[in-house]
């Protein structure tokens, strides 16, 4: 099954259709995908265990986010200041 999922993850090239944001404006679906990236990585991390399958999350907003959007987030995560979740 993982390696299934692992083919799964090198295949895709840009975000598939997620039926959480139906509508052409991406913005929700990419500031998603990067906390649910953070938040995957941090809980496996927490319980040493392998953080590949976060993988996706990050190729998915690496898809969809402007990278300027993501160096600011990283900033803020860095300094204490992102308004998100994680």
């Amino acid at each position: 099954m993982a390696e299934n999922i692992g083919e799964k993850i090198k295949s895709y090239r840009t975000a598939p259709f997620d039926a959480r944001f139906p509508n052409t404006n991406q913005t929700r679906n990419c500031f998603q995908n990067y906390l649910d990236f953070h938040r995957c990585n941090k809980a496996l991390s927490a319980k040493d265990q392998d953080v590949a399958p976060c993988d996706w999350y990050q190729r998915v907003y690496k898809s969809l986010c402007p990278m300027n959007w993501v160096s600011k987030w990283d900033e803020q995560i860095e300094s204490g200041t992102f308004p998100g979740k994680i």
